[in-house]
């Protein structure tokens, strides 16, 4: 069984930090291009991150350069999104979602480009950050 699994999440005041992690388990992980995605109520939801399978190139929106870090430890099959300076307008849910895709990178441009992106193979079920101003 496919599971992607969002830990981390919390309260926490504006200009704090928070790590989330995306446990994932029931495919080949090397093989899979990671994103990570949030959204807001009423908004759509955003690509903020991607990490790519062929080469481990990191991709980030604009909208969390250089606040937001992804990284990942293959031999846990987790991918971690640290998030530094957080921002009010960072409250949302965020979600994990893992694709084979045959681009890899092309994918993960995608994801940090494409509002409302939802074509990735799997997804988690989420993780509330609450970012209190």
């Amino acid at each position: 069984e496919v599971q992607l699994v969002e830990s981390g999440g919390g309260l926490v005041q504006a200009g704090g930090s928070l790590r989330l992690s995306c446990a994932a388990s029931g495919f080949t992980f090397d093989d899979h291009t990671i994103g990570w995605f949030r959204q807001a109520p009423g908004k759509e939801r955003e690509g903020v991150g991607c990490i790519s399978s062929s080469d481990g190139s990191i991709y980030y929106a604009d909208s969390v350069k250089g606040r937001f870090t992804i990284y990942s430890d293959n031999a846990k099959n987790t991918v971690y999104l640290q998030m530094n300076s957080l921002k009010f307008e960072d409250t949302a849910v965020y979600y994990c979602a893992a694709d084979g895709a045959w681009l890899p990178t092309m994918k993960c441009m995608v994801v940090v480009t494409t509002p409302n992106y939802y074509g990735m193979e799997y997804w988690g079920k989420g993780t509330q950050v609450t970012v209190s101003s």
